[in-house]
């Protein structure tokens, strides 16, 4: 089920808030419990038992994890139960998510001396990179005691499988949402109100502007290489990198303004990437709680900035080779881990990653940055090496070539003004973000964004996904 279908929109999330509201505040984590199952099992089908077989080990082993005054050896059974525990969660992500890459790899170097090795073929459950993220999150701060572990599965159940980031994030940390889970809510109708604005500009995002440039990114991206040009590979690049945006920005706007209506609050995932000044700002600003798991569950355990130079460009490789990894078994994605990382790196070792002082500076080094991003985002979108390759190298290549008919036939009217207006973010400043300015701003400005959100937005989006205009959310296939 998708925040865009009708199902959604019309059925399952007015009756969830309905009962949550309706109904005795100590039933709240139950309705969303059950309700967060019903809503994966209607896309995920007998992966639900998977998920919830993941949840058993995870909270049985919490209450066995919390540290004790007769066992706080680092090499004691904690320990060794944090590292099971783990190595769990881990296995169950690499079964599923990563045996068709491995064995993929296995064949191609058989073939090479006259083998032969089956190739594993499995299907992907939905958020499975998620929910281990959460897991992972849950047994980590219980061993580390920043927070107690929880002895009520029905309160667990809601932090894991909560259906507003279940399927694509923001990954929340365990210790940022367990104060949350008591049911001490007041004031419902606040919360409704804050966070419906919030969910309605998601949904304006990915339906009206992110589904409508799809087809013209598909058009640009299936070009062969021999039809391929400087126009076609750059309209395509930058057509994704607004694309990916406003479909998962708009993912998190609505994640989050669900999460508000339901009385919990769940973190912030992009703050203006486009306007980032270097690259370690465009990762303080991009998918920010994926990367502060990584930087509290990796980075930080290898040893951070603390060890030196050499070793922390190492961390930085590994953190980012990961992350590259984490989003999909494919070697497009740990090139594009790889890229990132040698600009990290790069730029900690001269000195970039530091804010020029000069406005000219600044706009000069903000316009390199997006440069770069989009040209990692064309690893990050092509089938395979061979085409992301292909067209960045006609990236670089200027020449006379126009759109083929194909291309052409893809950028209809509608479709340019949606692509001009996307661009908008490209030359906005750093703040504010829009997200959280309307959730809490009172000023008269943010009042109207927030009454013609509610109205003229959600009616015209509304009537995209009514007609069957909508397509799945891109960061479901991680």
């Amino acid at each position: 089920m998708s925040f865009v279908s009708p199902l959604f929109l019309w059925y399952f999330m007015p009756a969830i808030l309905i009962a949550v509201l309706v109904c005795p505040r100590g039933w709240r984590n139950g309705i969303i419990a059950v309700g967060s199952l019903v809503f994966y099992a209607t896309g995920a089908g007998a992966f639900t038992l998977l998920l919830i077989a993941c949840m058993v080990v995870n909270f049985l082993a919490g209450p066995a994890l919390e540290p004790d005054e007769w066992d706080m050896s680092p090499s004691g059974r904690r320990r060794r139960l944090l590292i099971g525990v783990i190595a769990f969660d881990l296995s169950i992500l690499f079964v599923w998510k990563y045996a068709g890459f491995a064995t993929e790899q296995i064949a191609w170097f058989a073939q090479l001396f006259g083998g032969d090795f089956p190739i594993a073929e499995l299907a992907l459950p939905i958020g499975i990179s998620f929910f281990t993220f959460h897991h992972i999150s849950y047994v980590v701060d219980i061993y580390r005691g920043e927070r107690r572990a929880l002895r009520n599965p029905v309160s667990f159940g809601t932090y894991i499988a909560m259906f507003p980031q279940l399927a694509a994030g923001p990954i929340v940390r365990y210790h940022e949402i367990a104060d949350q889970l008591p049911q001490h809510r007041q004031h419902r109708l606040d919360d409704i109100a804050a966070g419906f604005p919030r969910f309605a500009l998601g949904l304006c995002k990915k339906a009206i502007i992110a589904d409508s440039l799809a087809p013209f990114v598909d058009a640009c991206f299936s070009t062969p290489d021999d039809e391929m040009t400087f126009a076609i590979a750059w309209l395509g690049a930058i057509a994704y990198t607004l694309q990916l945006f406003f479909d998962f920005s708009g993912y998190s706007d609505m994640a989050i303004g669900l999460g508000r209506m339901l009385g919990f609050r769940l973190p912030e995932n992009f703050a203006r990437p486009y306007s980032a000044v270097t690259i370690t700002e465009f990762w303080r600003r991009w998918h920010m709680s994926l990367s502060r798991w990584f930087r509290d569950y990796v980075y930080i355990p290898l040893g951070g900035n603390r060890a030196g130079g050499h070793k922390t460009y190492r961390n930085l490789w590994i953190v980012f080779i990961l992350t590259g990894f984490w989003h999909g078994a494919a070697w497009t994605y740990v090139i594009w881990g790889v890229y990132h990382g040698a600009l990290l790196v790069l730029e900690r070792a001269t000195g970039w990653s530091r804010t020029p002082a000069s406005v000219g500076a600044r706009a000069g080094r903000r316009a390199l940055t997006l440069v770069l991003v989009i040209v990692g985002w064309v690893f990050f979108r092509a089938p395979d090496l061979g085409q992301a390759l292909s067209m960045i190298g006609h990236m670089f290549t200027p020449d006379f070539g126009g759109l083929t008919d194909v291309v052409d036939s893809a950028l209809t009217n509608q479709r340019l003004v949606l692509l001009l207006v996307a661009m908008a973010v490209f030359f906005l400043p750093a703040t504010p973000v829009l997200g959280p300015l309307l959730e809490t701003a009172r000023s008269k400005p943010a009042t109207a964004l927030r009454v013609g959100l509610m109205t003229v937005g959600v009616t015209y989006a509304a009537i995209l996904v009514a007609t069957g205009t909508f397509s799945p959310f891109l960061y479901y296939q991680f």
